[in-house]
């Protein structure tokens, strides 16, 4: 095995065998495609196991809900926290790509990286207590005041707050890919686009928290116009990094050599 750092236009590359180690396009690739299918298979547990939640102030329909979709609830905050795991593998590799290239724009690479897990932290609160309206009804006497409290608790933090976190990232990570180069430019202006459909979403938790509105907190106008597009924006990134990787496998040896 052969080892050896070459440093080319202020690149620093550690190469083992001739590939990249570890292979940071590669992670970040299967990383963004397990959030795609992760979310995917969370979205289909949601609409075909879970179904529309009834209103808040319906004390014996919400009762009769969350206790018959308590193990749908928990199976579907199981997927979301692989998710997340697998969503900070792709912000850090998101941003090694970056900072790899422009070292200069790391602090803004950051701001993308920060905003991101903070967002993977505040998901993951709203899943505890999603999850405490299902062990709520488990083997325990129901409170529909507790399950009330509950939701409307992470409704705030899976639509408003969240988007806000994610038009951050999405914001800082158009900028850096259009300055540095790292990404195809095309995938930094979804970015830009994502940032902007993710601030028009946050004033909907004025929209109060009817099941039926379509513009209510945390309802079906913020999955469709911030939570979709950023998914896109995640598959988008993780698929030009693994055919970037492929295309770089396929050069010669005194090329790869050359561009060491």
């Amino acid at each position: 095995m052969q080892t050896h750092v070459s440093q080319h236009n202020h690149m620093i590359t550690v190469v083992k065998d001739g590939r990249l180690n570890p292979d940071v396009r590669l992670w970040t690739g299967i990383a963004a495609i397990s959030v795609a299918l992760l979310t995917a298979s969370e979205f289909l547990v949601q609409v075909l196991l879970v179904g529309a939640r009834p209103a808040l102030d319906d004390k014996a329909a919400l009762v009769e809900f969350m206790t018959r979709t308590a193990n749908q609830t928990l199976f579907t905050i199981l997927i979301d926290t692989f998710l997340m795991a697998a969503l900070l593998v792709f912000l850090s590799g998101f941003r090694q790509l970056i900072t790899h290239t422009r070292p200069d724009l790391q602090w803004v690479a950051n701001i993308a990286y920060g905003a991101g897990v903070l967002f993977i932290a505040v998901t993951l609160v709203g899943d505890g207590l999603e999850g405490a309206t299902a062990l709520d009804t488990t083997d325990l006497t129901p409170d529909a005041s507790s399950l009330r409290a509950l939701t409307v608790g992470h409704t705030l933090m899976f639509g408003s707050i969240g988007c806000t976190l994610n038009a951050l990232v999405a914001a800082a990570a158009g900028y850096v890919t259009l300055a540095s180069g790292a990404l195809p430019k095309w995938t930094g202006h979804i970015a830009y686009a994502v940032a902007v459909l993710n601030v028009l979403t946050v004033p909907m938790m004025f929209g109060g928290t009817s099941p039926d509105s379509f513009f209510a907190a945390g309802g079906a106008a913020t999955a469709m116009l911030a939570t979709f597009p950023w998914l896109v924006w995640v598959a988008c990134v993780g698929i030009v990094a693994i055919r970037d990787r492929r295309r770089l496998e396929h050069l010669s040896p005194e090329l790869r050599a050359a561009l060491d």
